[in-house]
């Protein structure tokens, strides 16, 4: 017992410099990229490569926001990307609540029905949905990028396994102080779910931010490209200048690692709660 006390500052250490190398292999990538939008033409390519730039070049951000219209995608993306969460959440909730605590007919076989659209691939549904998007006039509008992506399986799954592990016995007892279905769900269910409602959030953000094929599809109209899609165009019309795709990489990178960020002591306990219910 005393070597094993004797052995743990010493494993402690260990396993904080274990984490420290691999944390900092991790981002390395992201580092070069930021430390690469920070330098000229040549010194992108240059052999050997050099880590850290001899003159900051500030002003490669600017030449990125004038060359590709980058300030309205990203307003166009902050549209989208709200709508999205804001849509995952509120029908997850619903959805998620419904599956865990109500009782009606055929309930266990449509949501495993609902869960296998997850299994769907995507190219399968893009020419049905483009046809919808036809019919309802939404081709190049930001509302085709946000109402077919309000409705996720996955915040379903994710928010019923979170309020199976809520004690029934709660909501029994707001039930007998006279509180309805909906008043527990707002204040009983729905103030102990914000860890998890948190991390289906960090994930709607990440992938409405990050959403590329669907856009390209849907949106043609330069002035309602979102950012996926001006990186493309940037990348096509200076393919050689490495530091401006660096620049607007970083620009398109930047809100969803400060939102990471910000998140994630709400994504570790959210992942940790809805890991409680096994059933």
């Amino acid at each position: 017992m005393t070597g094993q006390v004797l052995q743990r500052p010493f494993e402690r250490w260990l396993a904080y410099a274990f984490l420290l190398v691999t944390g900092l292999i991790m981002a390395f990538p992201f580092i070069y990229m930021l430390l690469s939008s920070l330098k000229n033409s040549s010194e992108v390519v240059q052999v050997p490569p050099q880590l850290f730039p001899e003159n900051l070049q500030l002003g490669n951000y600017l030449e990125v926001i004038s060359i590709v219209p980058l300030g309205t995608q990203l307003v166009n993306t902050v549209i989208v990307t709200f709508g999205v969460v804001v849509g995952w959440v509120i029908t997850s909730v619903l959805a998620g609540y419904a599956f865990a605590r109500l009782e009606f007919f055929g309930r266990d076989v449509l949501f495993f029905l609902y869960l296998g659209t997850l299994m769907v691939p995507f190219a399968v549904i893009i020419v049905p949905m483009f046809k919808i998007m036809v019919a309802f006039s939404w081709v190049n509008k930001l509302v085709a990028l946000i109402i077919p992506w309000i409705f996720t399986a996955y915040g379903t799954f994710l928010l019923r396994q979170f309020f199976m592990s809520i004690p029934k016995d709660l909501e029994e007892a707001a039930m007998i102080d006279g509180a309805s279905r909906w008043g527990i769900l707002f204040k009983v269910v729905m103030p102990l779910a914000r860890p998890a409602m948190a991390t289906l959030a960090t994930f709607g953000f990440l992938y409405a931010w990050n959403s590329f094929l669907w856009p390209l599809i849907i949106i043609s109209d330069a002035s309602r490209k979102v950012v996926s899609q001006g990186l493309i165009d940037l990348q096509a019309l200076y393919a050689v200048r490495v530091d401006l795709i660096m620049a607007g990489s970083v620009l398109a990178v930047l809100p969803t690692l400060l939102v990471f960020l910000l998140a994630q002591r709400y994504f570790i306990e959210g992942v940790a709660s809805t890991g409680l219910a096994g059933r």
